[in-house]
C-alpha cells in the first residue's frame, strides 16, 4: 500500500492520533515514568524514588497518561500501581530509547 491508496481522511484521523500521543511524550517527567514503566508496574512511592519526581507533579503526570489511556491501574491495598497499557507508545519508546539512550559500558554500538 503506497501513500496515494490512502484515503486523506483516514490520513488525517491517523495523524491526529500520532500528534495526540506525540504531545503526551513531549514532557520530560511523562517520559520518565514511561520509560520506568515499560520495565514493569510500579506505584507511586516507587517511581517518587526511582525518578526523583515529588508528589504533586508525579500524581498530575500520572493523571494525564491515565486519561489518555497510555497507563493502566490496578490497587493492591491502599496502594497503587501503574503499568503502560497502549503498546503503541511501547514501540514508539523503544524507537527513542534507540536514538538518544546510551548503550551499557562496554556494550558495541548497534548500526
Amino acid at each position: 500500500m503506497t501513500t496515494s491508496d490512502l484515503d486523506v481522511g483516514e490520513m488525517r484521523e491517523a495523524a491526529g492520533r500520532a500528534t495526540a500521543m506525540l504531545r503526551v511524550l513531549a514532557n520530560e517527567d511523562r517520559l520518565l515514568l514511561l520509560c520506568q514503566l515499560t520495565q514493569g508496574e510500579a506505584c507511586v512511592s516507587d517511581l517518587e524514588e526511582l525518578l526523583g519526581i515529588r508528589q504533586p507533579p508525579l500524581s498530575h503526570q500520572l493523571g494525564v497518561l491515565r486519561a489518555e489511556e497510555i497507563v493502566s491501574t490496578r490497587r493492591e491495598g491502599k496502594k497503587i500501581f501503574y503499568q503502560v497499557c497502549d503498546e503503541r507508545v511501547v514501540s514508539v519508546l523503544k524507537t527513542l530509547y534507540g536514538l538518544y539512550c546510551p548503550a551499557p559500558a562496554g556494550a558495541e554500538p548497534t548500526p
